[in-house]
C-alpha cells in the first residue's frame, strides 16, 4: 500500500518504524528537516521537508495515488485539515490524531462531515488501558477482544504463583479456570508454548480467557481479583482528564494530585464531584501521605518527568501496597533497556503504557482491515512482550480453507496459535475436535508480524 504520515514525532516515527517492516510504500512528511533527514537514513522510506497542509507539498509525496494519509503532528487542527484537503484532492483514506477533550463529543460529526475515515485519541486510548488494568490489578497488562467478552492477561509467575515446573497444559486445572497460555517471556526470549512446555518462576505469561475465567485464575492463586477500589493519580494532563473521567463511572475513590492552579480549577468545574483534586507538588512525599497513598490500592503518575514517575514509583513501592501504574516516556524507556534492575525495583508487579505504542497498533489494525480477503477481515490488533508477538482476532466472513476442518488437521505455520473462537455470544478454548465456523470471531497470536489475513497461519502461504 501507499502511504503518506504527516508528522515524524513520537507516534509518527513508531508508526513509520512498523509499517516499514510490513513492505509498504511510506512518504513521511514533517517541516523539521532534521527529523526527515533520520527518518530516511534509518528506514527505507521517502522523506519530504514540507507543510502536509500544503497541496503542493501532498502532490509532491503523491496523494492522488495514495491508499491513505495519516497526520500525527502536535496540532489537531492541522491533522484535520491536512485530512480534509487529501480528501479533496484523492480517493485516498485518512486518519487523524485528536488529542483535545473539547473535540471527544464531536467525534462522529467530524468523520461525517470531513470525511476522515479513522480519528485516534492517544491519551483516551492510554487511559482506557489503564482502567482495563484497574480492573485487574494483578495484571501487567489487560487487553480486551470481542467488546469485552475475552480478555488477555499478561502475568508474572512470582512466588504468589507456584507453577515452576508445571506443563503450561496442566496450568487449567490447576487454577480451575478455563485458559489458555499463548505466549510465554523468559529472559530475552519469547516462546508460542504447546501443551507440553514447561514453566519456570519468574517467567512472564500471556493468557486467554473469556467470561469469569480471569477472576477464577487470579482467585485460585489468591491474587487480586477485584477492580480497585480507591486510585491516586500524579498529573492532572488531558490522560489524568480521561482517566478520572472513566473511573468515575465505578464508583471509585479518586484524587489527583496537580500542581497548576489553573489546571486544578479546570479538572474541578469539568470532573465529576466525586472526583477529588488537590492543588500540590506530587512529589512531596508528606501530601502523598496525607492523601492516603498507605491505604490506595492504585497509584499512576502521569507526569511528564520520568525521574519523577520512577522516584514516585519507588517511593509508593516501599510505602503502599498499591498497583503502580505510569506513563512511557523516551527517558523511561531508556532507563528499561539500560537498566533493567532499577526499572524492575519500581515496575516489577507494576505496569508502564505506551501511547505511542497503543497509538500506533489502532492505526495498524485500521491499515490491516483495509487489505482483507473477502472471506476474513482483521477486529482488533495488539502487541504483546515488547511488541515481539502479535495477537489478532479475525473475523470470518466466508468459507475458506481454515473452515469446517478440525483444528487437529490444520496444517499451522510454526509460531502459530488459535487460542480463542467467539461463536454468537458464546467464547471458548478450542479444542483439536474444534473447527472455525463462518460467523465466528477467531483470537490467533503469532511472532510472525504483519499478518492481515487468517490464511497466513497455513503452511504453504508465504
Amino acid at each position: 500500500m501507499k502511504i503518506i504520515i504527516i508528522g515524524c514525532g513520537k507516534v509518527g516515527r513508531t508508526l513509520t518504524e512498523q509499517l516499514a517492516t510490513e513492505a509498504h510504500n511510506i512518504t513521511v512528511i514533517d517541516t523539521n528537516p532534521k527529523k526527515i533527514q533520520e527518518v530516511t537514513e534509518d528506514l527505507d522510506v521517502l522523506g519530504i521537508t514540507g507543510n502536509g497542509a500544503s497541496i503542493s507539498t501532498l502532490q509532491e509525496a503523491g496523494v492522488e495515488q495514495a491508499d491513505i494519509l495519516i497526520s500525527v503532528t502536535g496540532s489537531d487542527e492541522l491533522n484535520l485539515l491536512c485530512c480534509l484537503i487529501a480528501k479533496k484532492a484523492s480517493r485516498c483514506q485518512t486518519v487523524a490524531r485528536v488529542r483535545n477533550p473539547m473535540y471527544s463529543q464531536e467525534i462522529d460529526f467530524i468523520k461525517a462531515q470531513m470525511g476522515v475515515s479513522m480519528i485516534i485519541n492517544p491519551e483516551l486510548a492510554t487511559a482506557l488501558e489503564i482502567s482495563r488494568l484497574l480492573r485487574f490489578p494483578a495484571a501487567i497488562k489487560v487487553d480486551n477482544f470481542s467488546g469485552g467478552r475475552i480478555q488477555l492477561v499478561k502475568l508474572k509467575l512470582d512466588r504468589r504463583i507456584p507453577v515452576g515446573g508445571m506443563k503450561v497444559m496442566d496450568l487449567p486445572k490447576r487454577s480451575g479456570s478455563d485458559i489458555l497460555v499463548c505466549a510465554v517471556e523468559r529472559d530475552d526470549t519469547v516462546y508460542i508454548p504447546d501443551g507440553s512446555f514447561v514453566l519456570r518462576e519468574n517467567d512472564t505469561i500471556s493468557f486467554v480467557a473469556a467470561g469469569d475465567n480471569v477472576v477464577r485464575f487470579l482467585k485460585a492463586f489468591s491474587l487480586p481479583a477485584a477492580p480497585v477500589k480507591s486510585v491516586i493519580i500524579v498529573g492532572g494532563g488531558t490522560i489524568g482528564y480521561y482517566l478520572a473521567k472513566q473511573l468515575s463511572k465505578t464508583g471509585m475513590r479518586i484524587r489527583i494530585v496537580e500542581n497548576n492552579l489553573e489546571r486544578c480549577e479546570f479538572l474541578s468545574e469539568m470532573l465529576p464531584e466525586d472526583v477529588t483534586v488537590i492543588h500540590g507538588d506530587g512529589t512531596d512525599r508528606h501530601l502523598l501521605m496525607e492523601e492516603g497513598l498507605g491505604q490506595a490500592e492504585a497509584f499512576v503518575t502521569l507526569t511528564n518527568l520520568d525521574e519523577e514517575n520512577i522516584l514516585l514509583a519507588l517511593f509508593a513501592k516501599k510505602n503502599s501496597g498499591a498497583k503502580l501504574i505510569s506513563k512511557e516516556n523516551p527517558f523511561l524507556e531508556d532507563v528499561k533497556k539500560t537498566y533493567p534492575a532499577v526499572f524492575s525495583a519500581c515496575f516489577a508487579a507494576g505496569s508502564v503504557i505506551y501511547p505511542k505504542y497503543l497509538t500506533a497498533d489502532y492505526i495498524i489494525q485500521h491499515i490491516r482491515t483495509m487489505r482483507h480477503s473477502a472471506a476474513n477481515t482483521i477486529e482488533t490488533l495488539y502487541r504483546l512482550l515488547d511488541n515481539r508477538v502479535e495477537a489478532l482476532e479475525f473475523s470470518i466472513l466466508e468459507s475458506c480453507p481454515v473452515t469446517n476442518i478440525p483444528l487437529s488437521e490444520l496444517r499451522l505455520k510454526p509460531g502459530y496459535l488459535i487460542c480463542c473462537i467467539r461463536r454468537g455470544e458464546q467464547a471458548f478454548i478450542p479444542g483439536g475436535s474444534d473447527s472455525i465456523q463462518v460467523g465466528d470471531s477467531v483470537i490467533v497470536v503469532t511472532l510472525e508480524r504483519g499478518r492481515h489475513d487468517i490464511l497466513d497461519i497455513l503452511e504453504g502461504r508465504r
